[in-house]
C-alpha cells in the first residue's frame, strides 16, 4: 500500500473510496432480473398474451422508429410495412430453410426488412423534414398491396395470410405462453443491447448532428448521406424482428392487414408519448399504448356496472391520445421518460 494511501486510511473521519457499481447498472440489472426470473413465477397466460408479449413487441416496434425518427430526425410512416416484410421474411426463411435456427431466421428477417429500409430511405436524400413522411407512406401502402398480391411470399395461401411454424429452440418447445414470452424476452434484450450500443457510438452521434442541424453536421464532415440511410436501415431492422414476433410469438397467425398503416400510427405514438430519442422512452410510451384499453375497460366496468365494447374503447383511447400527443408536442417534446426523470431527479434531492 502507498504511504499516501496509508495516511489517508489512518487519519480520523477518512475512508478510503470503495468503487461502486453505477446505480443505473444496479438498477437495470435488477430488472433484467426481475423480467426473466420473477415475472415467470407469478404471471399467468392472460399476463403473457394479453400484456407482456404485446408491451415487449410494441415497445421493439417504437425503440426502431426512434432510431430513425427520434435519434436522426428522419419522418417516417413505414413502420408496419418493415414489421411485415420481418414477418414475411423470416417465415419464408422458416418454410424454405428448415434447417435454419429460429433466431437466424429472426435475425435475417430483420437484416432483410432493413434492406427495405434502406430503399425506403433513398428519397431522403434528396427529400427533408416532413415532406419525407409523403415516400415512407408510399413505401407502407406498397409493400402491403405486394404482399396481398404476391401469393409466394404466404406460401399461396388463400388468404395471403401467414401462421407461426413451431417455435423451438435447440429441441425446447417454446409455443406455450411462457415459452413465447421468454423468446420475445430475450429477443427484445439482444436488440435493445445492440441498438444502445449503436446510439453511443459514432454512428450515433452522427444521426444527432443530422437530426440538430443538416447543413451544420455537414460542414464538420459528418457523412449526411450515409447517416440517413443507415438509421433507415437499422430501424427497418429492428422494426422486421418485432413483426415477425408480432406474428409469431403474439397473433399467431397473420396477413398484410395486420401491419397496416394504423400499425405505423401506432409506432409513432409510442415514441411521441414515451420520448424521442430516448431507448426508455419507447418502452414507457409502450406500456402506456398497452396498458390504456385494459383500464379503460376495467374502470367502466367500476363505474358504469358494465364494460365498453371495443369500438367505445377504441374510440376514447383515439381521443386520449391525441390529446396527450398535442400536449406533449406543446409542453414536454420529450415525452413521459422526460416528465419521469424530473420527478426522480427531484425525489433523489
Amino acid at each position: 500500500m502507498s504511504s499516501a494511501s496509508s495516511s489517508a486510511s489512518l487519519v480520523p473521519g477518512r475512508r478510503l473510496a470503495i468503487p461502486a457499481l453505477p446505480l443505473r447498472s444496479v438498477g437495470l440489472a435488477l430488472l433484467l432480473a426481475l423480467a426473466f426470473v420473477g415475472i415467470p413465477l407469478v404471471a399467468t397466460d392472460y399476463w403473457y398474451n394479453a400484456i407482456l408479449i404485446p408491451f415487449l413487441i410494441m415497445a421493439l416496434a417504437g425503440l426502431g422508429l426512434n432510431l430513425t425518427m427520434g435519434y436522426a430526425g428522419q419522418a417516417s410512416l413505414g413502420t408496419g410495412a418493415f414489421m411485415a416484410v420481418g414477418a414475411y421474411a423470416t417465415y419464408n426463411l422458416l418454410l424454405r430453410l428448415p434447417s435454419l435456427p429460429l433466431p437466424a431466421s429472426l435475425a435475417l428477417g430483420g437484416l432483410i426488412a432493413g434492406l427495405a429500409g434502406l430503399v425506403v430511405g433513398l428519397p431522403s436524400l434528396r427529400i427533408k423534414g416532413f415532406y419525407l413522411i409523403a415516400p415512407t407512406l408510399a413505401g407502407q401502402f406498397l409493400i402491403e398491396w405486394t404482399f396481398n398480391q404476391v401469393g409466394w411470399f404466404s406460401n399461396y395461401a388463400s388468404s395471403s395470410s401467414i401462421s407461426a411454424p413451431r417455435l423451438a429452440i435447440l429441441g425446447r418447445d417454446l409455443s406455450s405462453p411462457a415459452g413465447r414470452y421468454a423468446l420475445t424476452l430475450s429477443s427484445v434484450a439482444v436488440v435493445t443491447a445492440i441498438a444502445w450500443r449503436l446510439v453511443r457510438s459514432q454512428t450515433g452521434r452522427n444521426w444527432r448532428a443530422v437530426r440538430d442541424g443538416e447543413t451544420a453536421a455537414a460542414v464538420i464532415g459528418v457523412p449526411v448521406a450515409r447517416a440517413k440511410l443507415s438509421a433507415f436501415f437499422a430501424g427497418a431492422a429492428v422494426c422486421g424482428v418485432a413483426g415477425a414476433l408480432w406474428a409469431f410469438a403474439y397473433l399467431g397467425t397473420v396477413d398484410a392487414r395486420s401491419f397496416d398503416l394504423d400499425r405505423s400510427f401506432q409506432a409513432m405514438f409510442i415514441i411521441i408519448i414515451g420520448g424521442l430519442g430516448s431507448l426508455a422512452g419507447s418502452f414507457i410510451g409502450s406500456a402506456f399504448i398497452v396498458l390504456t384499453p385494459i383500464l379503460l375497460t376495467h374502470l367502466s366496468e367500476a363505474v358504469l356496472g358494465a364494460g365498453l365494447d371495443g369500438g367505445q374503447v377504441s374510440n376514447i383511447q383515439r381521443v386520449i391520445f391525441g390529446a396527450l400527443i398535442i400536449g406533449f408536442l406543446i409542453k414536454e417534446p420529450n415525452g413521459l421518460v422526460a416528465l419521469i426523470g424530473r420527478l426522480w431527479r427531484h425525489l433523489v434531492r
